[in-house]
């Protein structure tokens, strides 16, 4: 696989130009139309002389959409393969106060948690900056959209892989993706979703990206969260908090705690009663979930009326909650699971 030019802002993009022996200008035609969605052979703008000298050192397509699922309830899930072949998914979900894409940031996990699907086959690799961006710039295009006037408004790094094990390429994607003259989308309206790996969370702190800052928490206890969620074993609730508290300190942003109410595990009274004594009066909200069932896993959702009545414990006991609403169940709408049945050959038919 060779190179890709979105791994690039326009700084280093003109550096590239001048150094193949091209005018300035190139340059900001050739980011122009990336930042578009195109690929590098269909930006009008780029005499095909040049064209054919870029193709050469980087690839074409960055990533091309494969496979398009529309759920019943408007949400969109994409699969997309990349120019190694390997493949990533995505998903466009619609609000009133915008679009939120939910972007993968390396191809498969290796955190293990047991309710997600993107650990089945584990970690094949990170994603490089570039490739985490082109899923923002291939979905803003398919919905219409230029950096003029973007589709995507907000970014969720909840997809497949851990963003903080990918650290560098996630943080110059963050970067790249708010630079002035491109999609230019605020680090204010991404959230970053962590299992929790503490040393990261304290480097990301020092950033100085006012992200939101999203740990999946799961339980109240650490050997109940080792149950389902291995990195429970490396990092302890305390720790997670401590550096939770220390990007507050830095940043001035709350942070969010997810939280999956699986039945049997964690979603009972008690478990509602004790997470409120454990968070009540961090600046924090908490964000329920009832679980999407995975096959290959053997946990389950619990009910309506339970995530009802945790929410309800929650609030009384003066915590910041939201249930979230489910969407896109219909198409395989957890992390990894378009992924996984694409790969195994019983993936949901929708547009190629």
């Amino acid at each position: 696989m060779k190179d890709i030019l979105q791994n690039y802002n326009l700084k280093e993009l003109s550096a590239i130009v001048e150094e193949m022996g091209e005018r300035p200008f190139r340059a900001k035609q050739l980011y122009d139309g990336m930042m578009r969605g195109h690929d590098i052979s269909d930006i009008p703008a780029l005499p095909s002389a040049f064209v054919a000298r870029l193709t050469e050192r980087f690839e074409d397509c960055a990533l091309k959409i494969v496979k398009t699922l529309t759920s019943a309830d408007g949400t969109e899930k994409y699969l997309f393969r990349l120019a190694d072949g390997n493949i990533i998914e995505g998903v466009f979900m619609k609000y009133k106060y915008g679009n939120t894409q939910c972007v993968s940031t390396q191809v498969g996990c290796r955190m293990g948690c047991r309710f997600c699907a993107s650990t089945l086959g584990g970690l094949v690799r990170d994603l490089s900056s570039g490739e985490i961006l082109s899923q923002v710039l291939k979905v803003n295009a398919a919905h219409g959209g230029t950096p003029a006037k973007r589709q995507v408004t907000n970014v969720v790094l909840m997809g497949s892989g851990e963003p903080l094990d990918n650290y560098g390429n996630v943080v110059k994607f963050v970067r790249d993706m708010a630079a002035e003259g491109g999609i230019n989308i605020s680090p204010r309206n991404v959230s970053l979703s962590t299992c929790g790996l503490v040393p990261e969370m304290y480097a990301l702190a020092k950033e100085g990206l006012p992200l939101n800052l999203t740990v999946s928490l799961h339980n109240v206890s650490d050997e109940e969260r080792a149950r389902t969620m291995p990195v429970a074993k490396r990092y302890k609730i305390a720790d997670i908090l401590a550096a939770c508290s220390d990007y507050f300190d830095k940043t001035g942003r709350r942070y969010i705690f997810e939280y999956s109410l699986i039945d049997g595990e964690n979603a009972d009274e008690a478990h509602a009663k004790a997470l409120a004594a454990l968070l009540r009066g961090r600046p924090c909200h908490v964000n329920l979930i009832r679980l999407n069932d995975v096959k290959e896993r053997s946990l389950s959702a619990a009910s309506e009326a339970a995530a009802r009545k945790f929410l309800k414990l929650l609030t009384e006991g003066g915590i910041s909650a939201t249930l979230r609403r489910r969407m896109g169940a219909d198409i395989g709408g957890a992390c990894g699971q378009l992924r996984a049945g694409y790969i195994g050959g019983s993936a949901p038919q929708g547009q190629d």
